[in-house]
C-alpha cells in the first residue's frame, strides 16, 4: 500500500506540470490588460507601460511560464497583480474559510443523502421510495443560485433567524452550507439507492434473510458495507467538486473563501491568483482520488494495491 501511494504521489508533478500549462494558457487568453486594469482608467500609456514592466507582463509568454514553473516548484507563485500581496497569502487567508463551508455541506449532505437513498431502496417502488427519489430530483433540478436567494430570502429577511453574508459564527454557515450541499445530498441519495438495490438482490443477503436475522442487521451489516465501495467513489468526487465548485454561493452570500478569491482575480486579470488556484483545485481532486482508492481497501480488505 504504501509503494502504491508513493508511486500516486510522484505522478502528481507531471499532471500538476501539464495542468499549469493548459492554465497558463488559457489565462493568458482572457480579454482585458492586467497593467490598464492595475493602472486605473485614467492612466497615461507611459504609466500603463511602467506598471507592465513592474508586473513582468511586458516579456515573451515563453519566458514568463519559465519564471511561473521554475516559482510554483520553488513553493512561490508569485505576488498579486491586485494587492502585491503573496499569492500564496492570499489562498491561504481564504482556503480555510472555504474548506469548512466544503466540510459543513458534505458531512449533512452525505449523511441525509445515504439515509434517502437506503430508505428509498429498502421500500423500493414504495411511497418512502418515490418520496426520497422526488426530493432528490428537486435537490438536482434547483440552480444554487436561485436556492440560496429563496433561503435568505425565508430565513434572514422574512423570519429573521440566521445571517446572510461573512462567516463570523456557526450561524453563518447554515444557509451556504445548506444551499451547497442540496445537488450533492441529492445525487448520494440516487446514487446510494442504486447501489442498494443491487445489493440486497445478492445471494448473501438472501442467505442472511433465510437464516432468520432481522431486517436491520441484514441492511446493515451485511448491505450496507457492500454498497459503500461506489458510494465512496461519489463522495471523494463530490467533495472535490464542492471544494473546486463554491463559486456561486460564495458569491451569494458574500462568503470570503476561494471562490469569492477567483471571482475577484478574474475580473481583475490578477494571473498569479487564478493559476494558483486552478493548480490547487486540480491538486485537490488527485489526493481526494488517492485517499478513496485508500479506503476502498479499508472497506473491503480483498482489495489490495500494488
Amino acid at each position: 500500500m504504501l509503494q502504491y501511494i508513493v508511486k500516486r504521489l510522484l505522478g502528481l508533478l507531471p499532471t500538476l506540470l501539464i495542468v499549469g500549462g493548459l492554465v497558463f494558457m488559457f489565462v493568458h487568453l482572457l480579454p482585458g490588460d492586467p497593467a490598464r486594469l492595475a493602472a486605473g482608467p485614467d492612466a497615461t500609456p507611459e504609466t500603463v507601460a511602467l506598471v507592465r514592466q513592474d508586473l513582468g507582463l511586458d516579456r515573451s509568454l515563453p519566458e514568463q511560464f519559465v519564471r511561473f514553473t521554475t516559482g510554483v516548484l520553488r513553493g512561490d507563485f508569485g505576488r498579486s497583480l491586485r494587492t502585491k500581496r503573496p499569492v500564496s497569502t492570499e489562498v491561504g487567508e481564504r482556503f480555510m474559510p472555504t474548506f469548512w463551508l466544503t466540510l459543513a455541506a458534505m458531512s449533512w449532505s452525505v449523511v441525509i443523502g445515504m439515509l434517502i437513498g437506503v430508505v428509498s431502496a429498502v421500500w423500493r417502488n414504495r411511497w418512502p421510495d418515490r418520496l426520497g427519489m422526488t426530493l432528490a430530483v428537486s435537490g438536482i433540478s434547483f440552480p444554487a443560485f436561485a436556492l440560496g436567494m429563496v433561503l435568505m430570502q425565508i430565513f434572514a429577511v422574512q423570519l429573521n433567524w440566521l445571517p446572510t453574508v461573512g462567516a463570523a459564527s456557526w450561524k453563518h454557515y447554515i444557509l451556504p452550507s445548506l444551499t451547497l450541499g442540496a445537488a450533492v445530498a441529492a445525487i448520494m441519495a440516487r446514487f446510494t439507492r442504486s447501489s442498494f438495490v443491487e445489493i440486497l438482490q445478492e445471494d448473501y443477503v438472501r442467505t442472511a434473510r433465510a437464516k432468520g436475522l432481522s431486517e436491520n442487521v441484514v441492511v446493515i451489516k451485511h448491505g450496507l458495507r457492500n454498497a459503500l465501495i461506489p458510494v465512496v467513489t461519489m463522495m471523494g468526487l463530490q467533495f472535490g467538486f464542492l471544494l473546486g465548485g463554491s463559486i456561486v454561493v460564495e458569491v451569494v452570500f458574500n462568503w470570503p473563501g476561494m471562490g469569492r478569491l477567483l471571482v475577484d482575480a478574474v475580473d481583475m486579470r490578477d494571473y498569479p491568483v487564478i493559476q494558483a488556484e486552478v493548480l490547487l483545485f486540480s491538486l485537490e481532486f488527485i489526493l481526494i482520488n488517492l485517499i478513496v482508492d485508500v479506503l476502498y481497501a479499508v472497506i473491503n480488505p480483498t482489495i489490495r494495491y500494488r
